[in-house]
């Protein structure tokens, strides 16, 4: 089968590799029909995840038709449409008891970081019965692909760890796919203002449509000042922090309102500043997390209901064979405009 395979920073490369087979009881093998990059990927390349081996298959998200399962998997027969979770979840373990499924003794977030992924024509879904979804007949995969991980992240690390309320406001750092996540999922709870922080005035602009009351284009250094201002110097209730480096942390320390939340979701490759000196009396919570993919279910039922639309995440789209390229164009989404790829596996 093709697949795309990480081989250290900075290098990758589409390859012939053998077809998974089935390792286990749980198992199911599934045949990937739309897949898509995500920002976790590029930290990969960049030598931020070091539990990611060189020569793993990339990638964690995905729609497709299971073909073969083991012999202990119930709930899924050969032919099923289904939506791969990006967290596998053997559901008996302590932490999945407490529906901590990113910290699975067995699982975790595995799929291509310490087992091969899924932009592949097929892949291994360990806990199979847990780890997958079946798809309602008629589904869009396009939009269904968002529910593998960037809905859930944006909702869970963002919305639930900030404790978005009827409201508060909300200032999420990064108008990235995730950021946009939190934008659209922050407004099942009512905020008063959302306002989003970025470079990029495309994705700006995007966001206001998206639904935020308010932007900020960083560059100029004074996005602090700006949300100051907006907010009659009080600061956001809740500050997420969407995109993983220093400079982006510290920014949402220093928006943050007293007794207000610090929600991180970045996949941070480097130490970060924590300004205790400024904020030890504020009555501040910082919060992290890896996506638990609790929320799934319930996302899938909002999508289908219409009640959001991933879709409108999407901007490129690529056969499997043109994989470089679409890394390219969302590596350099300031330039390509690009907030989420899919990659369509068997077209």
């Amino acid at each position: 089968m093709k697949a795309l395979v990480y081989h250290g920073p900075g290098r990758k490369s589409l390859e012939d590799r053998p077809a998974p087979r089935i390792g286990g009881a749980a198992d199911a093998i599934v045949k990937i029909s739309k897949t898509t990059i995500c920002g976790t990927d590029l930290h990969i390349l960049k030598g931020d995840v070091a539990s990611c081996a060189p020569g793993r298959i990339l990638g964690h998200e995905g729609t497709g038709i299971v073909t073969e399962t083991g012999v202990g998997v119930t709930g899924f027969r050969v032919g099923d449409h289904v939506l791969v979770s990006c967290i596998s979840s053997c559901g008996k373990c302590e932490y999945c008891r407490r529906g901590m499924y990113s910290h699975c003794v067995t699982g975790g977030w595995i799929l291509g970081n310490t087992i091969d992924g899924t932009q592949a024509e097929y892949v291994r879904i360990p806990h199979a019965d847990t780890s997958l979804y079946k798809l309602p007949a008629g589904a869009d995969e396009e939009a269904l692909v968002m529910l593998s991980d960037i809905l859930p992240t944006g909702f869970e690390c963002g919305v639930l760890n900030g404790k978005v309320q009827p409201g508060c406001t909300v200032a999420i750092v990064g108008a990235g796919p995730i950021g946009l996540a939190a934008l659209l999922t922050a407004q099942f709870y009512a905020p008063a203002k959302i306002i989003m922080i970025d470079l990029d005035d495309n994705r700006l602009a995007i966001a206001k449509d998206f639904g935020a009351t308010a932007t900020v284009n960083s560059g100029n250094g004074d996005a602090a000042a700006a949300v100051m201002t907006m907010t009659g110097g009080v600061g956001a209730d809740t500050a997420i922090e969407a995109v993983g480096i220093p400079a982006t942390f510290e920014l949402c320390e220093a928006i943050v309102a007293p007794g207000g939340v610090i929600a991180n979701i970045g996949v941070h490759g480097a130490q970060a500043p924590l300004h205790l000196e400024r904020l030890w009396d504020r009555n501040i919570t910082i919060t992290t997390r890896l996506v638990d993919t609790v929320s799934t279910p319930m996302l899938l039922k909002t999508v289908q209901s219409g009640r959001i639309d991933p879709r409108r995440l999407i901007t490129h789209r690529f056969k499997l064979g043109a994989i470089l390229d679409a890394y390219e164009t969302f590596a350099h989404a300031a330039d390509t405009k690009a907030l989420k790829v899919i990659i369509d596996v068997q077209g």
